[in-house]
């Protein structure tokens, strides 16, 4: 009673002196733009393969996630064109009570077969699916550990599970070996990784990172969100391409997420794993159990996509070319590519400001290629963020790698 009391005596102070309890974000807002952190919501974009229509203009797109090229693929449209004919738009209800469909599960046996698990769940977002399955796997008297450099999903569904976090740095596995080594009172552990960073462009060591797992008895959980489709010898992501060097890992990863909002240009996200683990995810991940389920247009559309990564495989091998020959070239030139060893090649230049200007260069040269600063990347560490699509053309490239020399000189 008191806290409601208090509430309303302030409410009443406020409209007393005409004060808007909200006046103090003109204030914070100020002090994010003097920083050189304030964002804008850019209007009217328009994408077609590696050209983004903005302004009434087109500019070269070096922004989108659209690795393989796939989200304006006709074949792709016409998938999501029958299915919304079909089923409507939205399903108007939760998974759990009559918003999964045909195709919805048609999709979780596809996705289950693709990766080689026993099933699969979807998820009406990949940031959903990860702030759905880690609370549902730990909780108090458990242990996370998680590398510094881990999407903010990841990050969120830590904080959400209440289990005690243990931050390791980006990539360091003699830190993650000495934390594990150091707690072993917890009901249970679990490790939690990107398997492809989606800022830095590098991926997780992901051979030791099983092998802890196995060692220390914690579950595993890997994030594919922009790995799947692109990486592996038949696109099935980085767990497929370490399985390689060691066909182990494909056992000792416990939880795989994924997202088709990336190469499978699609929405959405899903995890996949043994049937127990699902079963339990779809009665105890919150964020699956009390979101309406997506659109069956965009299982269809995923499903098509699903296909096309199997029946054309030119397209992430060209992806991986085309990232791989820019790195060298801006590396050449002096440029900071961090440790990219894949489609994403991001362009350190550290201060915000200087960052903003040289995006803000390369767009009046007609290419987009938005800046990135914290609090998605740690400060100092403010960069251009390069996404290397199949839509994208050697001139494309020959035009950004001439822009960034003109801006540097």
């Amino acid at each position: 009673m008191r806290i409601w009391g208090l509430r309303d005596h302030w409410v009443r102070i406020c409209y007393y002196w005409n004060m808007d309890p909200l006046d103090w974000i003109d204030e914070e807002t100020a002090r994010l733009e003097a920083a050189g952190l304030l964002r804008s919501l850019p209007v009217g974009l328009r994408s077609a393969g590696g050209v983004v229509e903005i302004d009434g203009g087109s500019v070269v797109n070096f922004a989108s996630n659209d690795y393989l090229g796939l989200a304006a693929d006709p074949r792709v449209v016409a998938a999501a064109a029958e299915a919304c004919r079909e089923f409507g738009v939205g399903r108007g209800a939760s998974p759990l009570v009559s918003g999964r469909s045909t195709v919805h599960d048609a999709l979780e046996q596809r996705l289950a077969e693709f990766f080689g698990t026993e099933a699969a769940l979807l998820f009406p977002t990949s940031f959903a699916a990860n702030t759905g399955a880690i609370p549902a796997l730990v909780g108090e008297g458990d242990a996370i550990y998680a590398d510094a450099k881990n999407h903010a999903s990841i990050i969120d569904g830590c904080r959400l599970s209440h289990a005690e976090k243990h931050v390791y740095q980006h990539v360091d596995m003699a830190a993650l070996e000495k934390l594990l080594a150091e707690g072993d009172n917890y009901r249970r552990r679990l490790i939690v990784s990107d398997t492809l960073f989606s800022m830095d462009g590098d991926l997780a060591p992901l051979v030791q990172l099983a092998e802890l797992a196995e060692r220390f008895n914690a579950m595993l959980l890997v994030d594919e969100a922009h790995a799947v489709g692109v990486f592996g010898e038949r696109g099935r992501g980085v767990v497929e391409h370490f399985a390689k060097e060691d066909p182990r890992v494909l056992e000792r990863v416990s939880v795989r997420v994924g997202s088709f909002g990336k190469a499978l240009g699609s929405a959405g996200g899903f995890l996949c794993g043994k049937r127990a683990l699902v079963k339990w995810m779809a009665n105890r991940a919150r964020t699956y159990v009390f979101s309406t389920a997506h659109p069956a247009a965009l299982s269809a559309a995923a499903l098509m996509a699903l296909d096309l990564v199997d029946r054309e495989p030119g397209r992430r091998r060209g992806v991986l070319q085309m990232a791989a020959e820019l790195r060298e070239r801006l590396q050449a030139e002096g440029w900071n590519t961090g440790r990219s060893e894949s489609q994403i090649v991001p362009v350190v230049i550290g201060e915000p400001h200087q960052t903003m200007r040289i995006s803000q260069g390369l767009r009046e040269r007609g290419i987009w290629a938005p800046g990135i600063r914290p609090p998605s990347v740690p400060e100092g560490e403010s960069l251009l963020r390069l996404g290397i699509t199949a839509g994208h053309t050697e001139e494309m490239v020959d035009r950004l790698v001439g822009a960034l020399g003109e801006l540097r000189r």
